[in-house]
């Protein structure tokens, strides 16, 4: 039997059994041996079609780097050039589109970076009209915008499924677990809370079907069986996500109301054409990426107030070093901190200290 096959008959089990407190354990340990079996079958047809499921080559530069998702003819490429001010390609035909189109939104003293995707189409997680590297270049996302067509909001479960096929975890957080590996001993189990819809049994079930049979764990959260498949897997990427209803100039007040109870998300409607609510859209990237300002104090020199270095929150010091040159964090001796992330002003810290909104801090570099 075939991997494929394999998977049918696993799925068919799956639909077969009633799902229920006494079911959960037997279903939670399908599920992970039908997310090995894909990851298995993944491999073997990249191997096969020798067709490259890396994304497009696109440099990341400025603070933060933001895709627009959607099927094709949504409007992607009118948005960009509202926000942006980039000449992407706009016709009244699908597929305009077909390579990555970057455009650098410049909005309270932070340089983003947006870019426009081609359409993707149902199917794309499986590779269908270069789906996979299109989804592939949401991996490295700070910011995922749906956009979607008015005429056409059900399309959100598609964008979001296949997505999801891809191993983009939207508006969630890697779980927090840790797993390390032992040589002898067996599984052991540490929880730091009561998990609800995990056993220790079968825990070490699906540790089992990912060839671990010594390990300690530590849960420090209460996660679900795919949360934990998740994180063995390794390969899954999370990003925060934003869903633009466009087009909304076509119809009337009355629709827009409508048409927004069956999106699941909270959406923005806006009219990329007509440039409406494309502030909005601006204001709702900058709050979604969740910025802070950092005030950079030369040695023995003046604070620089009037240009604050845009970082993401929970940074270090050791991305901000990475930001302002590749090589200073090998200069790095210590930073000197004042501000909310320190208990008194002028604090020495390392690399790995975390900065907090408006601290202002002075790179010490070795002699």
């Amino acid at each position: 039997m075939g991997i494929p096959e394999k998977i049918k008959a696993i799925q068919d089990e799956i639909l077969k059994t009633q799902l229920n407190k006494a079911t959960e354990h037997h279903v939670g340990l399908l599920k992970a041996k039908i997310a090995k079996l894909k990851r298995e079958q993944e491999k073997t047809q990249s191997k096969k079609s020798g067709i490259s499921t890396e994304g497009f080559d696109v440099k990341r530069t400025g603070d933060a780097t933001v895709v627009f998702i959607g099927l094709p003819s949504v409007g992607k490429s009118t948005l960009l050039n509202k926000l942006t001010g980039s000449k992407s390609a706009v016709a009244a035909y699908q597929f305009t589109t077909l390579t990555v189109v970057p455009g650098i939104l410049d909005y309270k003293g932070a340089r983003i970076q947006v870019l426009d995707l081609p359409g993707i189409i149902e199917g794309a997680s499986k590779g269908k009209g270069l789906g996979k590297r299109i989804l592939a270049v949401a991996r490295s996302a700070d910011l995922v915008i749906l956009v979607l067509d008015v005429f056409q909001p059900y399309h959100e479960n598609v964008l979001r499924t296949e997505l999801g096929n891809i191993g983009i975890r939207l508006d969630q957080k890697p779980p927090n677990i840790v797993i390390e590996k032992a040589a002898i001993g067996g599984i052991s189990i540490a929880q730091q809370v009561k998990l609800t819809s995990l056993s220790e049994k079968l825990i070490k079930e699906i540790l089992h079907v990912y060839g671990m049979t010594s390990a300690r764990v530590l849960i420090r959260e209460d996660i679900t069986a795919e949360q934990l498949v998740d994180h063995l897997t390794g390969d899954k990427s999370y990003a925060s996500s934003l869903t633009v209803l466009n087009k909304i100039d076509l119809v009337d007040e009355k629709f827009v109301k409508e048409v927004k109870t069956k999106v699941k998300s909270e959406v923005i409607p806006v009219s990329a054409d007509g440039g409406i609510n494309i502030e909005l859209v601006k204001e709702k990237i900058y709050e979604k990426l969740d910025f802070i300002r950092l005030y950079m104090r030369p040695k023995g020199g003046e604070t620089d107030y009037k240009e604050p270095l845009i970082i993401r929150r929970h940074s270090t010091v050791e991305d901000v070093c990475n930001k302002l040159h590749r090589n200073l964090k090998k200069d790095f001796r210590y930073g000197l901190v004042w501000g909310k992330s320190v208990k008194f002003g002028g604090q020495r810290v390392g690399l790995q200290h975390i900065l907090e909104d408006e601290d202002v801090l002075t790179i010490i570099k070795t002699r």
